[in-house]
Parts: C-alpha cells; sequence; structure tokens
C-alpha cells in the first residue's frame, strides 16, 4: 500500500478534525464564503443509513453502459478497487445510468480490506442491509438487485469525474454525512478546517443564547452566524 508521505499525515489530521468535530453544513458553509459555491453534490445521493460519515480523498471511478456482456466485465473494476488506498473514498460516475448497479457487497469487503473509508456513487448499489450491517458508508442514488457484468464496466479510474453535479478530481477530500456530501480543493482544507472549526464554536454560543431566551436578532448581532 505504500509508505505514508508528511502532507498525507498533515492531511490524516485534518481529516480527523472534520469527522470527529465538524458537520457537512458548516463546512459548506465556509466553502460558500471562500468563493467555492459549487461544491455540493446533488440532494440524490444519500447514505445507506442516518449514520454513515464520509472523510478522505476521492479515488474516482467512471463506468459506462454496455449492451453485450464483455469478455473481462469486471477486470477493470477488480483494478480499480485494488487500486484503493487507506483512506480513500471511492468516488463513482455512472454517468447517472439507471440500467446498472455498480457497487455491493463483495466491494465493500474488498474496499475495507485495502482500508477505504467509504464509497459515493452517482448510480445505484445492491447488497444495501449487508454493507449497513459491515458499517461502510456507502453514498448512491437508489438501490438495484442487478449485477453490473451485461449493464455496465468501468472504463477508467484516476481521472476527473462528475459526481453529483460536481467536477472530483483525485486526491479531492470527500466530506459526507445525513445532509449531503461536499468536495473540499486539498489545498483549501487546513483554511476550511479552521473556519469550519470557529463556526462551530460560534454556532455552539449562539444555541446557549438562544436557549437562554436571547432574540435570533440579538444573537445574529453578536456572532454573526445562522
Amino acid at each position: 500500500m505504500g509508505d505514508v508521505t508528511q502532507a498525507e499525515a498533515e492531511q490524516d489530521q485534518l481529516l480527523s478534525i472534520l469527522r470527529d468535530e465538524l458537520y457537512v453544513a458548516v463546512v459548506s458553509d465556509v466553502l460558500d464564503a471562500g468563493g467555492l459555491l459549487e461544491q455540493a453534490m446533488d440532494a440524490r445521493l444519500r447514505p445507506l443509513a442516518p449514520g454513515m460519515r464520509l472523510v478522505g480523498r476521492a479515488h474516482t471511478v467512471m463506468t459506462a453502459d454496455v449492451y453485450v456482456r464483455p469478455e473481462e466485465p469486471y477486470g477493470p473494476e477488480i483494478e480499480a478497487v485494488d487500486a484503493l488506498r487507506p483512506g480513500d473514498v471511492m468516488v463513482a460516475s455512472t454517468s447517472r445510468s439507471e440500467r446498472t448497479c455498480f457497487w455491493g457487497e463483495l466491494l465493500s469487503t474488498a474496499a475495507v480490506a485495502r482500508g477505504a473509508s467509504g464509497c459515493a456513487i452517482d448510480g445505484h448499489t445492491r447488497d444495501a442491509l449487508r454493507i449497513i450491517d459491515m458499517g461502510f458508508p456507502v453514498f448512491a442514488t437508489g438501490f438495484r438487485p442487478v449485477d453490473s457484468s451485461s449493464r455496465s464496466m468501468v472504463v477508467g479510474h484516476g481521472s476527473p469525474v462528475e459526481v453529483g453535479g460536481v467536477v472530483v478530481n483525485p486526491g479531492d477530500i470527500i466530506f459526507g454525512d445525513y445532509d449531503g456530501i461536499v468536495v473540499i480543493p486539498p489545498d483549501r482544507l487546513a483554511d476550511v478546517v479552521t473556519a469550519a472549526h470557529n463556526k462551530v464554536t460560534s454556532e455552539n454560543s449562539s444555541r446557549e443564547m438562544l436557549q437562554a431566551g436571547a432574540t435570533l436578532r440579538q444573537v445574529y448581532d453578536r456572532y454573526g452566524v445562522l
């Protein structure tokens, strides 16, 4: 799997703060404030279970529909999954296919073994209850029981893809919870985490004032957050 670089170790510290202390809505607000207004994926992508959270580096994959079963239907898919590294989030574009089902229990099992931290699919999954039982975070647009082998195949991985209306580059930071998924450019991660942490602190103080009976105007004038 290779050694962890210093840059990745520093990223991991920031990802831990995302995972343990922040939530997607506040990070989305910070991205907006920084002029990054198109970083939230479409609402079509939903977690299989409410408590699932995605945090990690994007490992991008693209599939295309097929109408004849290829001789090696799973070869590129196996290659893409085996290329996952610890902390990766599989981010898969199916070109919004409604025919196929890209993900399932065995791919989740293989991803866990590679140290991946989740999967975001602009398409369908299957084996949903088994994946939920595993606790592996998967976000998808829906469920279908069908196999992919005669319906689609992986045509590439490690290149930019459009998922949920956002162009995702390999190594982009993926952060998802029940509100949805945002994509954070890695060169903005430190600033985003710092600003989001500060905003959470202000929101906590705002909540306490509101619970104590202050008006929304009083709270907003003091902390400037909603």
